[in-house]
């Protein structure tokens, strides 16, 4: 009886301890954020008129963006391509993205590569009031690359990238302190592409490529300011040719992407008063061991290192396995070529819902004549979340030299 008292005892107290130490949670987002995000914008009309892939489509000047070892494979000596994108057309017409990119196959086995990339987030102007002069600030972020590519078999290479970035969005009219926050990452590729195959009634070829990208350290704009994550990303991708005869070829790609980037935790705190509210943040003048604590509901702390927080990536989601896979996009591209002189492009762009929600469709064209070739592409969103590139006509302008230099098929 002695025993049976004291253990309904026990089931009260834990009972009266649970009432008053509820757990309390916030359904926070769980999409993931990152630092200097433009860096993940494709900068080239080819790969936007595909739906945003280009790990593992056939070489060209823009390669130093998705995988530099295609370098390697082109027939080409060198390459210099420039490329305009229009961002947030729809609001403003000052906001853009510019690039500029260059290879050159420096013998038959390795390559060399190097690219700007620059930001522009237009003309900002800060009035105290109607009298005064306008302070004209113009924030900005770029990216400078150099990579390397050896061929590593016949069939394949790889490549290694080394970026600097800097990104200055800081206003200093409103914080004299402000400065630009600035790091380096680097890029670790390779790209698979067989020899062209006879088949019954065509010929063909596959190519497989994969990217690690932006991988360093995180960034922060001051001394006291929060650190941010790369947009550290991981690509697969694998296509096909279907080479026709001469004159026509079809090309298709598939492609995969992940951000190798923690997924925020959801956030909760012991409510020891029962009064629902967290004390810590509702009075800042709670002593310290009166402050109800905030811990981890579910998930992952993801206040880690940028190497750690490479691995923990792949399995700190909050839903488990389901919202892991969520994280992933895919993209799908067709390319059909007319004689080497006329392309035409189409693609498809899907992310989760719970993700970001960037769904699209893409059209592009590209046009050759001699050395020089001009790439169109354009943007149709498939989500209830508008795109900032929706609607926008990009360019792209390559010039190749040294033509038949290199005989690869």
């Amino acid at each position: 009886m002695k025993n049976y008292a004291l253990a309904i005892l026990a089931l009260l107290v834990l009972y009266s301890v649970n009432a008053q130490e509820t757990i309390i949670f916030d359904n926070q987002s769980s999409v993931i954020t990152t630092a200097v995000p433009f860096m993940l914008i494709a900068p080239d009309a080819r790969a936007a008129g595909m739906g945003d892939l280009g790990v593992a489509t056939s070489v060209d000047a823009f390669a130093s963006h998705w995988n530099p070892s295609k370098t390697v494979f082109s027939e080409y000596k060198s390459g210099l391509g420039v490329s305009y994108t229009p961002y947030l057309s729809k609001l403003v017409n000052d906001i853009s993205i510019g690039y500029v990119t260059y290879y050159n196959r420096l013998n038959e086995r390795s390559s060399f590569t190097a690219s700007f990339k620059y930001f522009s987030l237009g003309e900002i102007e800060i009035r105290e009031d109607q009298f005064s002069d306008p302070l004209i600030e113009k924030p900005n972020e770029l990216t400078i690359d150099a990579s390397y590519a050896l061929r590593l078999a016949d069939q394949f290479s790889m490549a290694v990238s080394l970026r600097y970035l800097r990104s200055d969005l800081r206003i200093q009219a409103v914080d004299q302190t402000a400065n630009a926050a600035s790091s380096i990452a680097v890029d670790i590729t390779g790209y698979y592409q067989s020899e062209e195959e006879a088949y019954n009634d065509f010929n063909g070829r596959w190519r497989f490529g994969f990217a690690l990208q932006n991988l360093g350290p995180k960034i922060k704009y001051d001394d006291n300011g929060q650190e941010n994550f790369l947009p550290s990303t991981l690509r697969l991708g694998g296509g096909f040719d279907f080479i026709f005869d001469d004159y026509n070829k079809l090309s298709v790609t598939a492609e995969v992407a992940k951000l190798l980037v923690p997924t925020p935790p959801i956030y909760g705190f012991v409510d020891t008063d029962g009064d629902g509210m967290q004390n810590e943040i509702d009075d800042p003048n709670t002593p310290e061991d009166e402050r109800e604590p905030t811990i981890i509901v579910e998930g992952k702390d993801d206040n880690v290192s940028f190497g750690k927080g490479l691995f923990q990536s792949f399995g700190d989601a909050p839903g488990g396995f389901s919202e892991e896979m969520s994280e992933f996009t895919w993209a799908l591209g067709a390319e059909y070529n007319y004689d080497d002189a006329f392309m035409f492009r189409a693609g498809y762009f899907h992310e989760s819902e719970d993700k970001g929600a960037r769904q699209f469709f893409a059209l592009g064209a590209g046009f050759k004549y001699t050395t020089i070739n001009l790439d169109l592409s354009y943007l149709f969103s498939a989500s209830k979340v508008q795109s900032p590139l929706e609607n926008t006509l990009r360019f792209t302008l390559t010039f190749n030299f040294g033509d038949g230099e290199y005989q690869e098929y």
